[in-house]
């Protein structure tokens, strides 16, 4: 049963549907308008702007006819007709979430009882099914993170892992990078010691989103990689002390790098990172990249290091971490805003190559959302 109502303003449009009641006002509906005339029937985009709309828009009419909502805008004369459904998935009067750090629905976080369930999926598979393909990004959206077996170990295969969501993000490494033994290395991952778990790049305005890593050899003792969680590394020290949390996402850290000839790259973000509403969106978590923090006034900067400190145990432990091996052919994607990777320390016998790249992460929901669209139209 649905049901609508315009107050006496006209400005306002009151929607009772199942019991729900949800208000919009005038201006919005008016904006959002899907007529020919308002957006594009090719692309969907405006072809009006803010300044074509009156700015006392009024609703002079509005009805129900089974499934759409038929308004007449004033002082236009303008009639135009809303899917309810539509709408009620579009409703911004709604209770609002007050509490810092929250998270979206379609989020998950998780810790070391992962190990069990990492997710993962086949390389030719994916490549093959679009069906399986939405799966296993539903998995990597849900998670931050993803695993892909049995694809070819050949130069520069990571880049067709890619291909299946998105593009690459060349940045100074090149289009991809080498993750093996180098003599004068010009980054600590380049070396065959182990890293503490990590979010790469955090000097980088905006920061790579997605990061891909491709093993092709892996005949070296050792060199595991391992995933945390940051959204539940960052939900953890909240729970600890809300101080603590709040502290590291009200100032900003420093990050840099100038390790080769021509680059000096630096970017000042917090280490947890909220949206105005409160909703965690971020972690960039480096100590290799961390420079002077300078944006902490003085009688908040040793609570901030303590923060710091205890986010970092909090990383460290093995309790929140996913391990696992790659073997040649295999791979495994992050988001590189959320989930730190590492690996523990490799031996000098043998040989140990990977191949990583950047990506982003918009590229990979547009695919997912695509996916998604084509599975709902094909049901209905």
């Amino acid at each position: 049963m649905t049901q609508v109502a315009i107050n006496e303003s006209g400005n306002i449009l009151v929607l009772d549907h199942n019991r729900e009641q949800f208000r919009f006002h005038a201006v919005w509906l008016r904006d959002n308008a899907w007529d020919t005339e308002t957006r594009s029937p090719s692309n969907g985009q405006r072809l009006i702007a803010l300044r074509d709309i009156d700015p006392k828009v009024q609703i002079s009419a509005a009805a129900v006819e089974g499934t759409t909502l038929k308004i007449t805008f004033s002082p236009e004369n303008k009639d135009v007709d809303y899917s309810i459904d539509w709408l009620i998935a579009n409703a911004y009067d709604r209770p609002r979430v007050s509490e810092k750090g929250w998270l979206a629905d379609s989020i998950e976080t998780w810790d070391a009882m992962l190990n069990e369930n990492v997710p993962s999926a086949d390389f030719n598979h994916i490549a093959s099914d679009p069906s399986a393909k939405r799966a296993w990004l539903e998995s990597v959206a849900r998670y931050g993170f993803g695993k892909l077996s049995g694809g070819p170990a050949e130069d520069q295969a990571l880049m067709k892992v890619v291909q299946l969501f998105g593009f690459v993000r060349e940045t100074n490494y090149g289009r991809h990078f080498e993750v093996r033994t180098e003599v004068n290395p010009t980054n600590l991952a380049f070396t065959g010691l182990g890293l503490q778990a990590h979010t790469d790049n955090p000097y980088r305005d905006p920061v790579p989103t997605i990061q891909v890593l491709y093993c092709l050899e892996s005949s070296a003792a050792g060199g595991e990689n391992m995933v945390v969680d940051g959204f539940k590394a960052a939900m953890r020290l909240k729970n600890e002390n809300s101080a603590w949390f709040d502290v590291l996402s009200r100032y900003c850290a420093k990050f840099e790098y100038a390790g080769e000839k021509g680059v000096a790259l630096t970017s000042r973000r917090p280490m947890i990172e909220l949206a105005p509403d409160g909703e965690l969106i971020a972690v960039r978590f480096n100590n290799r990249s961390a420079a002077a923090i300078t944006d902490v006034p003085f009688e908040d900067m040793a609570l901030y290091y303590e923060a710091y400190r205890r986010l970092g145990e909090i990383i460290d432990d093995t309790a929140m971490e996913v391990t696992f091996r790659l073997e040649p052919g295999e791979c495994f994607i992050v988001d590189n805003t959320r989930v730190l990777h590492a690996r523990k320390a490799y031996s000098g016998t043998g040989s140990r190559w990977l191949q990583g790249c950047y990506a982003d992460k918009d590229g990979l929901l547009s695919t997912l959302a695509s996916l998604q669209s084509s599975v709902q139209e094909a049901a209905e």
